[in-house]
């Protein structure tokens, strides 16, 4: 793609990392007060996470981010939801993003 979506509106904040939250790059819920965990299948996205260190966790809760999709997902706003390892998927139980860009392997969609 000779376009760039990163940066945009970009809105990070620091959580406590739960224990299954080991790496960045993958969708994250919260579960307790100030506390991220990686999502699990059918978790509803509450951000990315753009590094783990320590013992917390930066997670990403607006702007572009990139992810790794199971199944096809079209353009425009759609609701997704966590799939299994660490992939997005369509789920009518999942929050309405905006989706830029997607092949098969991966979606750029607007938290």
């Amino acid at each position: 793609m000779n376009i760039s979506f990163n940066g945009f509106g970009d809105n990070t904040v620091t959580f406590e990392a739960d224990t299954s939250l080991t790496c960045a790059g993958v969708p994250v819920t919260i579960t307790q007060q100030g506390k991220a965990a990686l999502c699990e299948e059918g978790d509803t996205i509450c951000g990315v996470a753009v590094n783990v260190r320590g013992g917390y966790a930066a997670v990403q809760l607006k702007g572009y981010v990139e992810l790794p999709v199971s199944g096809d997902c079209g353009y425009g706003f759609v609701k997704l939801a966590a799939a299994a390892d660490g992939k997005v998927k369509v789920s009518d139980s999942g929050n309405p993003v905006l989706v830029v860009s997607a092949d098969a392997d991966t979606v750029g969609f607007i938290l």
